[in-house]
């Protein structure tokens, strides 16, 4: 099933982006999309009102100057379905993205995956490797194995508690989004609120849990079992104060990928997309291009 609804415009800075509905495998995708070049897919992590453009929201007009950027709302999250589904998350989202790719006429694009969207373009890079061309890999979920740290880390443990008894609440999502970041600073009024809101949708909630419970419960989730196949080149990247992938379990990743390089900022926490902006557009550009 391939199909598109009516396509709206909004601008970010200096560019125009796009948004609509794409459908693949009998899925609808919600989908932001902005600039031109060689095509760089955005996809985000999970957690209480995820999607595409929470987490990349603020690196799209820089990115778009330069390449084609697609900001997927994955499965479960954001405008997107939240469909049942067979086997693990990751081997259902890596198969939509491909047929993503199709309905845009994209045969090769390169990746950013940040957290639970690690995952999805680790499984990718297995499953349909052709598609991707580079890719980096930001606190990436399924990838590491903690090796200092204890298992499971303090910010799993926050997340999978959010939707416990008595349920969600603007004092739970206040302690999620600190503990994504190391700056205090960062976390707004306005964005727990905004990320409340959407976590409080009921289709949300359901999207999320079955995410989760689909990853917590599938040996094929263990995605670090498998990394010595993924050939691609890349970027392995961490925040050195992650409390929800912690930097430690980077290093099985880097051991184990022929091809892959890390780097580490510093003073910053799960979302180094945010946390350190100007730097991550910059390292983003240089490593997609060669320089």
């Amino acid at each position: 099933m391939v199909g598109n609804e009516m396509t709206n415009e909004f601008t970010a800075g200096a560019v125009t982006v796009t948004s609509r509905t794409v459908a693949v495998r009998g899925t609808k995708l919600h989908v932001h999309e902005a600039g031109a070049g060689e095509t760089l897919v955005l996809l985000h992590g999970g957690g209480p009102g995820a999607s595409g453009w929470s987490n990349f929201g603020g690196n799209v007009a820089a990115l778009a100057e330069h390449f084609r950027v697609v900001v997927p709302d994955q499965p479960g999250y954001g405008r997107s379905d939240k469909p049942d589904f067979d086997g693990d998350y990751w081997t259902f989202t890596a198969g939509c993205v491909a047929e993503l790719l199709d309905v845009l006429g994209v045969e090769k694009a390169h990746f950013v995956g940040n957290s639970l969207g690690g995952g999805t373009t680790t499984r990718l890079a297995l499953d349909h490797p052709d598609r991707i061309d580079r890719m980096i890999l930001m606190g990436p979920a399924g990838v590491s194995v903690n090796v200092l740290t204890p298992h499971p880390s303090e910010g799993l443990k926050i997340l999978s508690s959010f939707y416990d008894a008595p349920g969600p609440s603007r004092e739970r999502m206040a302690a999620f989004v600190r503990m994504m970041v190391f700056d205090p600073a960062m976390v707004t009024e306005e964005l727990i609120t905004e990320r409340l809101e959407a976590a409080l949708d009921p289709d949300a909630r359901a999207g999320a849990l079955r995410a989760v419970q689909s990853i917590m419960s599938s040996p094929d989730a263990q995605l670090w079992r498998y990394l010595h196949e993924v050939h691609h080149q890349t970027l392995l990247v961490w925040g050195r104060d992650d409390r929800v992938v912690p930097v430690d379990g980077g290093l099985l990743a880097l051991q184990r990928m022929p091809n892959a390089d890390l780097h580490v900022f510093s003073r910053c926490g799960h979302w180094a997309q945010s946390e350190r902006r100007e730097e991550f557009n910059r390292l983003a550009f240089d490593f997609f291009t060669g320089r």
